[in-house]
């Protein structure tokens, strides 16, 4: 059920003609303006420094002239400064995991709460989920939105909901075979880890019951795909959201043209900027994503920079959509390393070793201090056949050797980029039971000795 609709074909609002979308989002557009305009200081505060009130607002292009909202503001309002409803109102409240100082704080009303589970639905039917279908969903629960975000919206739709939470990967296991989930929902570097668990018992992943890959919560490549689709036997598509503006579901990659991510543009307006400039972008043109909710009661954002590197278009889907579309998140501006004046993402690293047999798609990029210069090593793991071919598995073998070259020729003409590169054997790099850790910046400690 969505807000009491049967989901049986696409939702009404996912086929909106651009000129029916627009009027739309215009009218929740000013509510949101007025609400935070009238209810949050910081925002009140923030247009009148800007110059203009929410009542200038006569398009949705006008959003432009309003400033944006950054994740220091959030903190700098911690923790409930930026609510736009009543304490009384609030009926949940999540959270960023907090790992650089305090966390993130967000929270919902009851109606928050129910859009967000049908933005849910309409997300997990859009990757080909169904009422009726069994959903194995391994995304966190907690204060982290992807577990609980995850389970409203599979009920909503009429799933029947496994909460398996992360972690316990032979759990995970146990629980695929006997309840023969169609649907599983996890980080994609986790899913592989359950896969590559499963070769190891002497289980073939791809003779579960599982047809759909539900996968986000980190950037991944489109070569990463190809490996989880080829392990499981699966479709696996992307999905996209952020806690600071709603958690899963702000967009969605379909099942049928896995080309870019539906964005619920009836719940928000998407814009493209040049993080340096702060100027649109054109669509089809790379920049950082910015939000705007339109129907968020107790914590709406208005132009919320995300930090996420991504494109948008707004053709026609040929899964019959018309929703303006987002491309895959090439990664995120914090996570962006320069070396040598090259600008190089974590998934761009990615791109170029899983086009290599030889290796899998455990990796870790340590970046450190030679002298004054940042330099970059990447730790990537050999799959099992390369190792057990090599004499003694010895990694300093001329053949292993020969790979390391190859690895930097195709890290240097791909990403234009020259690393140390050291070869791990299997199983060397940790695993991830959630969102992989690809960056080790041994920088600042290396500068302190």
């Amino acid at each position: 059920m969505i807000g009491g609709r049967t989901l049986t074909t696409y939702a009404e609002e996912e086929v909106f003609s651009k000129d029916k979308m627009q009027q739309l989002q215009l009218e929740r557009l000013k509510k949101t303006l007025a609400r935070v305009e009238k209810n949050v200081p910081f925002y009140r505060e923030a247009f009148d420094r800007s110059g203009v009130s929410s009542s200038e607002v006569h398009t949705t292009e006008d959003i432009s002239r309003l400033p944006f909202t950054k994740k220091q503001d959030l903190r700098d309002n911690y923790p409930f400064g930026l609510v736009a409803a009543p304490m009384d109102e609030v009926v949940r409240i999540h959270g960023s995991s907090g790992t650089s100082g305090k966390p993130t704080v967000v929270a919902y009303t009851e109606n928050d709460v129910s859009h967000w589970a049908d933005m849910v639905a309409r997300a997990i039917y859009i990757a080909g989920g169904r009422k009726g279908d069994l959903l194995h969903n391994a995304y966190g629960y907690g204060l982290f939105t992807g577990g609980l975000g995850l389970h409203n919206g599979s009920e909503r739709l009429g799933c029947a909901t496994v909460p398996v939470s992360g972690g316990n990967t032979e759990r995970q296991i146990t629980l695929i075979q006997d309840f023969m989930p169609r649907v599983i929902c996890s980080t994609p570097s986790y899913l592989m880890n359950i896969g590559e668990t499963m070769i190891k018992k002497g289980l073939d992943p791809r003779a579960t019951s599982l047809a759909y890959g539900i996968l986000g919560a980190e950037p991944w490549s489109e070569e990463m795909r190809r490996s989880i689709e080829e392990m499981f036997g699966i479709k696996a598509m992307d999905i996209y959201g952020l806690s600071e503006v709603m958690g899963p579901g702000i967009a969605m990659e379909c099942h049928e043209a896995q080309d870019g991510l539906h964005i619920a543009e009836d719940h928000f307006l998407a814009e493209v900027i040049d993080p340096e400039t702060l100027e649109p972008v054109p669509d089809g043109e790379d920049g950082e994503l910015v939000f705007s909710s339109l129907t968020k009661e107790a914590f709406p954002v208005i132009r919320y920079r995300t930090g996420d590197i991504a494109s948008l278009t707004r053709e026609k889907c040929s899964c019959g959509r018309t929703t303006a579309r987002m491309s895959r998140v090439k990664g995120r501006i914090d996570d962006m390393f320069i070396i040598r004046g090259v600008n190089v993402f974590p998934s761009e690293v990615e791109r170029s070793i899983l086009q290599m047999d030889e290796l899998v798609c455990h990796y870790q990029i340590h970046l450190k201090k030679k002298g004054s210069m940042d330099h970059a090593e990447l730790h990537v793991e050999v799959c099992e056949p390369f190792f057990q071919a090599l004499p003694d598995g010895d990694l300093t073998d001329p053949v292993a050797q020969e790979l390391v070259k190859k690895i930097q020729y195709v890290l240097k003409t791909q990403a234009l980029v020259s690393m140390d590169v050291y070869l791990k054997p299997p199983n060397a790099i940790p695993r991830s039971e959630g969102k992989a850790k690809r960056i080790v910046d041994q920088r600042t400690a290396e500068a302190v000795k």
